[in-house]
Protein backbone atom coordinates (compact mmCIF):
# COMPACT_ATOMS: atom_id res chain seq x y z
CA UNK A 1 0.00 0.00 0.00
CA UNK A 2 1.56 3.18 -1.21
CA UNK A 3 1.35 6.32 1.35
CA UNK A 4 -1.27 8.18 -0.90
CA UNK A 5 -3.49 5.29 -0.61
CA UNK A 6 -3.03 5.56 3.18
CA UNK A 7 -4.22 9.03 2.71
CA UNK A 8 -7.73 8.54 0.97
CA UNK A 9 -10.40 7.55 3.32
CA UNK A 10 -11.69 4.03 2.86
CA UNK A 11 -15.31 2.98 2.27
CA UNK A 12 -15.52 0.72 5.26
CA UNK A 13 -14.08 3.91 6.80
CA UNK A 14 -17.38 5.85 5.26
CA UNK A 15 -19.59 3.51 6.26
CA UNK A 16 -18.58 3.11 10.03
CA UNK A 17 -18.27 7.02 10.53
CA UNK A 18 -20.50 9.20 12.05
CA UNK A 19 -22.26 10.63 8.78
CA UNK A 20 -25.91 10.29 8.77
CA UNK A 21 -26.41 9.01 5.19
CA UNK A 22 -25.40 5.34 5.68
CA UNK A 23 -28.26 5.10 8.39
CA UNK A 24 -30.57 6.52 6.41
CA UNK A 25 -29.86 4.38 3.19
CA UNK A 26 -31.71 0.65 4.46
CA UNK A 27 -35.13 3.27 5.70
CA UNK A 28 -35.31 5.40 2.46
CA UNK A 29 -34.78 2.29 0.06
CA UNK A 30 -37.82 0.43 1.92
CA UNK A 31 -40.15 4.02 1.74
CA UNK A 32 -39.29 4.18 -1.58
CA UNK A 33 -39.68 0.68 -2.41
CA UNK A 34 -43.11 0.36 -0.45
CA UNK A 35 -44.32 4.09 -0.22
CA UNK A 36 -43.13 5.92 -3.06
CA UNK A 37 -42.73 3.62 -6.00
CA UNK A 38 -46.52 2.58 -5.33
CA UNK A 39 -48.57 5.47 -5.09
CA UNK A 40 -46.32 7.18 -8.43
CA UNK A 41 -47.69 3.22 -10.04
CA UNK A 42 -51.22 3.99 -8.52
CA UNK A 43 -51.79 7.46 -9.13
CA UNK A 44 -50.83 6.71 -13.18
CA UNK A 45 -52.63 3.74 -13.47
CA UNK A 46 -55.99 6.64 -12.80
CA UNK A 47 -55.31 7.86 -16.22
CA UNK A 48 -56.08 4.77 -18.05
CA UNK A 49 -59.58 3.00 -17.90
CA UNK A 50 -59.94 -0.74 -18.67
CA UNK A 51 -61.38 -1.80 -21.67
CA UNK A 52 -63.99 -4.44 -20.10
CA UNK A 53 -64.45 -6.91 -23.58
CA UNK A 54 -60.56 -6.98 -24.02
CA UNK A 55 -59.32 -6.36 -20.81
CA UNK A 56 -56.69 -3.81 -22.04
CA UNK A 57 -55.79 -0.41 -20.28
CA UNK A 58 -56.51 2.61 -22.89
CA UNK A 59 -55.43 5.71 -21.89
CA UNK A 60 -58.03 8.21 -20.90
CA UNK A 61 -57.26 10.53 -17.91
CA UNK A 62 -60.69 11.67 -17.10
CA UNK A 63 -62.67 8.28 -17.08
CA UNK A 64 -62.08 6.73 -13.76
CA UNK A 65 -62.55 10.43 -11.99
CA UNK A 66 -65.51 11.12 -13.98
CA UNK A 67 -66.89 7.58 -13.11
CA UNK A 68 -66.43 8.01 -8.99
CA UNK A 69 -67.58 10.96 -8.92
CA UNK A 70 -70.92 10.95 -11.19
CA UNK A 71 -71.45 7.40 -9.09
CA UNK A 72 -74.01 7.04 -5.93
CA UNK A 73 -72.14 4.54 -4.34
CA UNK A 74 -69.11 6.61 -3.82
CA UNK A 75 -70.57 8.99 -2.08
CA UNK A 76 -72.65 6.29 0.30
CA UNK A 77 -69.08 5.17 0.97
CA UNK A 78 -67.62 8.25 1.74
CA UNK A 79 -70.81 9.40 4.05
CA UNK A 80 -70.32 5.81 6.18
CA UNK A 81 -66.51 6.63 5.89
CA UNK A 82 -66.67 9.92 7.82
CA UNK A 83 -69.69 8.18 9.94
CA UNK A 84 -67.84 4.97 10.79
CA UNK A 85 -64.58 7.68 12.01
CA UNK A 86 -66.60 10.51 13.66
CA UNK A 87 -68.89 7.60 16.01
CA UNK A 88 -65.87 5.28 16.59
CA UNK A 89 -63.55 7.92 17.51
CA UNK A 90 -65.94 9.73 19.66
CA UNK A 91 -66.14 6.48 21.57
CA UNK A 92 -63.06 5.85 22.06
CA UNK A 93 -61.96 9.19 23.12
CA UNK A 94 -64.46 8.97 25.66
CA UNK A 95 -64.04 5.86 27.33
CA UNK A 96 -60.12 5.92 26.71
CA UNK A 97 -60.36 8.99 28.93
CA UNK A 98 -62.76 7.49 31.69
CA UNK A 99 -60.90 4.03 31.94
CA UNK A 100 -57.30 6.23 32.02
CA UNK A 101 -58.98 7.78 34.88
CA UNK A 102 -59.98 4.64 37.10
CA UNK A 103 -56.81 3.07 36.09
CA UNK A 104 -54.24 6.40 37.16
CA UNK A 105 -53.60 5.37 40.92
CA UNK A 106 -50.36 3.82 42.23
CA UNK A 107 -52.19 1.30 44.69
CA UNK A 108 -51.67 -2.62 44.29
CA UNK A 109 -52.51 -4.32 41.38
CA UNK A 110 -53.60 -1.30 39.31
CA UNK A 111 -49.85 -1.77 37.27
CA UNK A 112 -51.21 -5.03 36.23
CA UNK A 113 -54.09 -3.95 35.05
CA UNK A 114 -52.25 -1.12 32.93
CA UNK A 115 -50.71 -4.29 31.26
CA UNK A 116 -53.48 -5.60 30.65
CA UNK A 117 -54.39 -3.07 28.36
CA UNK A 118 -52.46 -4.24 25.96
CA UNK A 119 -53.75 -7.61 25.20
CA UNK A 120 -56.64 -6.15 22.81
CA UNK A 121 -54.33 -4.54 20.69
CA UNK A 122 -52.17 -7.95 20.11
CA UNK A 123 -54.95 -9.66 18.06
CA UNK A 124 -55.02 -9.15 14.21
CA UNK A 125 -57.92 -7.05 13.47
CA UNK A 126 -58.99 -9.97 11.11
CA UNK A 127 -59.92 -12.33 14.61
CA UNK A 128 -61.24 -9.90 16.04
CA UNK A 129 -64.03 -9.23 13.46
CA UNK A 130 -63.99 -12.65 13.56
CA UNK A 131 -64.64 -13.02 17.05
CA UNK A 132 -67.37 -10.48 16.74
CA UNK A 133 -69.24 -12.32 14.00
CA UNK A 134 -70.03 -14.91 16.52
CA UNK A 135 -70.94 -12.93 19.43
CA UNK A 136 -73.21 -10.84 17.30
CA UNK A 137 -74.63 -13.93 15.81
CA UNK A 138 -78.40 -13.89 15.91
CA UNK A 139 -78.77 -17.24 16.61
CA UNK A 140 -76.22 -18.13 19.16
CA UNK A 141 -74.20 -14.96 19.97
CA UNK A 142 -73.55 -13.67 23.44
CA UNK A 143 -73.84 -9.83 22.87
CA UNK A 144 -76.70 -10.72 20.49
CA UNK A 145 -78.58 -12.70 22.69
CA UNK A 146 -77.64 -10.50 25.39
CA UNK A 147 -79.50 -7.52 23.65
CA UNK A 148 -82.19 -9.70 23.03
CA UNK A 149 -82.39 -10.63 26.53
CA UNK A 150 -83.14 -7.02 27.53
CA UNK A 151 -86.24 -6.44 24.44
CA UNK A 152 -84.24 -4.05 22.48
CA UNK A 153 -84.25 -6.27 19.44
CA UNK A 154 -86.58 -9.08 18.56
CA UNK A 155 -85.53 -13.07 18.86
CA UNK A 156 -83.33 -14.23 15.83
CA UNK A 157 -82.77 -10.55 15.17
CA UNK A 158 -79.15 -10.59 12.82
CA UNK A 159 -77.31 -7.62 13.98
CA UNK A 160 -75.08 -7.70 11.12
CA UNK A 161 -77.85 -8.75 8.38
CA UNK A 162 -79.65 -5.64 9.04
CA UNK A 163 -79.30 -2.19 7.14
CA UNK A 164 -79.78 -0.11 10.30
CA UNK A 165 -77.40 -2.40 12.75
CA UNK A 166 -74.42 -3.55 10.39
CA UNK A 167 -72.30 -0.43 10.93
CA UNK A 168 -72.65 -0.18 14.39
CA UNK A 169 -71.80 -3.49 14.76
CA UNK A 170 -68.94 -3.36 12.79
CA UNK A 171 -68.14 -0.21 15.07
CA UNK A 172 -68.59 -2.50 18.48
CA UNK A 173 -65.48 -4.97 17.47
CA UNK A 174 -63.08 -1.36 16.26
CA UNK A 175 -64.23 0.30 19.53
CA UNK A 176 -63.38 -3.38 21.96
CA UNK A 177 -59.93 -3.15 19.84
CA UNK A 178 -58.77 0.28 19.97
CA UNK A 179 -60.31 2.04 23.16
CA UNK A 180 -57.27 0.35 25.05
CA UNK A 181 -54.88 2.72 22.59
CA UNK A 182 -56.43 5.42 23.71
CA UNK A 183 -56.61 4.73 27.73
CA UNK A 184 -52.79 4.13 27.14
CA UNK A 185 -52.09 7.28 25.43
CA UNK A 186 -54.48 9.08 27.83
CA UNK A 187 -52.66 7.42 30.99
CA UNK A 188 -48.72 8.48 29.70
CA UNK A 189 -49.97 12.37 29.91
CA UNK A 190 -52.19 12.32 33.00
CA UNK A 191 -49.15 10.31 34.95
CA UNK A 192 -47.03 12.87 33.41
CA UNK A 193 -49.21 16.41 34.77
CA UNK A 194 -47.50 18.41 37.61
CA UNK A 195 -48.98 18.02 41.20
CA UNK A 196 -49.18 21.18 42.13
CA UNK A 197 -52.24 22.60 40.01
CA UNK A 198 -54.27 20.21 41.29
CA UNK A 199 -53.13 20.84 45.12
CA UNK A 200 -53.76 23.94 44.84
CA UNK A 201 -57.20 23.55 43.24
CA UNK A 202 -57.93 21.35 46.43
CA UNK A 203 -56.90 23.39 49.00
CA UNK A 204 -59.08 26.56 47.01
CA UNK A 205 -61.89 23.88 47.70
CA UNK A 206 -62.57 22.80 43.49
CA UNK A 207 -64.15 19.52 43.21
CA UNK A 208 -62.86 16.62 41.25
CA UNK A 209 -65.18 17.62 38.40
CA UNK A 210 -63.99 20.80 38.12
CA UNK A 211 -60.29 19.85 38.10
CA UNK A 212 -61.14 17.90 35.05
CA UNK A 213 -62.86 20.31 33.51
CA UNK A 214 -60.22 23.23 34.78
CA UNK A 215 -56.75 21.59 34.98
CA UNK A 216 -56.63 18.28 33.07
CA UNK A 217 -58.10 18.69 30.02
CA UNK A 218 -56.40 21.50 29.17
CA UNK A 219 -53.03 20.26 30.22
CA UNK A 220 -54.39 17.35 28.36
CA UNK A 221 -55.11 19.22 24.79
CA UNK A 222 -52.00 18.32 23.16
CA UNK A 223 -52.18 14.42 23.85
CA UNK A 224 -55.59 14.20 23.03
CA UNK A 225 -55.37 15.64 19.88
CA UNK A 226 -52.28 13.63 19.15
CA UNK A 227 -54.44 10.71 20.16
CA UNK A 228 -57.11 11.67 17.92
CA UNK A 229 -54.90 12.42 14.90
CA UNK A 230 -53.78 8.92 15.12
CA UNK A 231 -56.86 7.34 15.70
CA UNK A 232 -58.49 9.25 13.24
CA UNK A 233 -56.04 8.44 10.56
CA UNK A 234 -56.29 4.97 10.79
CA UNK A 235 -60.45 4.97 11.09
CA UNK A 236 -60.63 6.44 7.88
CA UNK A 237 -58.62 3.58 5.78
CA UNK A 238 -60.74 0.92 7.92
CA UNK A 239 -61.09 -1.96 6.28
CA UNK A 240 -60.30 -5.26 7.92
CA UNK A 241 -63.74 -5.23 10.42
CA UNK A 242 -65.50 -4.77 7.39
CA UNK A 243 -63.83 -7.03 5.10
CA UNK A 244 -64.61 -9.96 7.86
CA UNK A 245 -67.56 -9.15 9.62
CA UNK A 246 -69.99 -8.01 6.77
CA UNK A 247 -67.84 -7.73 3.56
CA UNK A 248 -69.36 -4.29 3.08
CA UNK A 249 -73.00 -5.55 3.34
CA UNK A 250 -75.96 -6.15 3.83
CA UNK A 251 -76.08 -4.35 -0.06
CA UNK A 252 -73.58 -1.93 0.75
CA UNK A 253 -74.74 -0.77 4.36
CA UNK A 254 -70.94 -0.78 5.68
CA UNK A 255 -69.29 -0.11 2.11
CA UNK A 256 -66.16 2.37 2.93
CA UNK A 257 -63.77 3.91 0.71
CA UNK A 258 -61.40 1.14 0.96
CA UNK A 259 -64.04 -1.25 1.35
CA UNK A 260 -65.65 0.48 -2.25
CA UNK A 261 -61.79 0.52 -3.78
CA UNK A 262 -61.23 -3.53 -2.31
CA UNK A 263 -64.96 -4.37 -4.03
CA UNK A 264 -63.75 -3.05 -7.57
CA UNK A 265 -60.12 -4.53 -7.37
CA UNK A 266 -60.77 -7.74 -6.44
CA UNK A 267 -64.42 -7.86 -7.78
CA UNK A 268 -64.54 -6.08 -11.06
CA UNK A 269 -60.54 -6.80 -11.50
CA UNK A 270 -60.93 -2.85 -12.78
CA UNK A 271 -57.35 -1.51 -11.33
CA UNK A 272 -57.58 1.84 -12.48
CA UNK A 273 -60.99 2.62 -10.97
CA UNK A 274 -60.16 0.90 -7.88
CA UNK A 275 -56.19 3.07 -8.12
CA UNK A 276 -58.83 6.01 -8.16
CA UNK A 277 -61.04 5.65 -5.34
CA UNK A 278 -57.76 4.73 -3.37
CA UNK A 279 -55.82 8.34 -4.18
CA UNK A 280 -59.02 9.78 -2.99
CA UNK A 281 -59.19 8.31 -0.03
CA UNK A 282 -55.75 9.20 0.62
CA UNK A 283 -56.37 12.70 -0.37
CA UNK A 284 -59.18 12.81 2.04
CA UNK A 285 -56.84 11.49 4.54
CA UNK A 286 -53.83 14.05 3.99
CA UNK A 287 -56.65 16.57 3.85
CA UNK A 288 -58.66 16.03 6.86
CA UNK A 289 -55.40 15.32 9.01
CA UNK A 290 -53.98 19.08 7.85
CA UNK A 291 -57.01 20.43 8.89
CA UNK A 292 -56.95 19.25 12.03
CA UNK A 293 -53.40 20.17 12.77
CA UNK A 294 -54.13 23.38 11.48
CA UNK A 295 -56.71 24.09 13.79
CA UNK A 296 -55.51 22.53 17.04
CA UNK A 297 -51.34 23.11 16.13
CA UNK A 298 -50.84 19.63 16.65
CA UNK A 299 -46.38 19.22 15.93
CA UNK A 300 -45.44 16.02 15.04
Amino acid sequence: MTASDMGKPSRLNWLTSEHSLPWLLPASALMVVFGVYPLIAAVLKTLYRKNAATRREIFDPLYNWTKIFEDPRMWDALLHTLAYTLIALTFQLVLGMLIALLLDSDRKGYGILRAMMTLPLVIPPAVTGMMFLLMLNGSFGVIARLIIATGLLPVGYSILGNSATALPGVMLAEIWQWTPFMVLIMLAGLRALPKEPFEAAAIDGATPVQAFFKLTLPMMSKVIAIAVLIRGVDLLRAFDYIKVMTDSGPGTATETLTSYAGRIYFGNSDYPLASAVAILTLVLVIFTSTVFMRIFKVKL
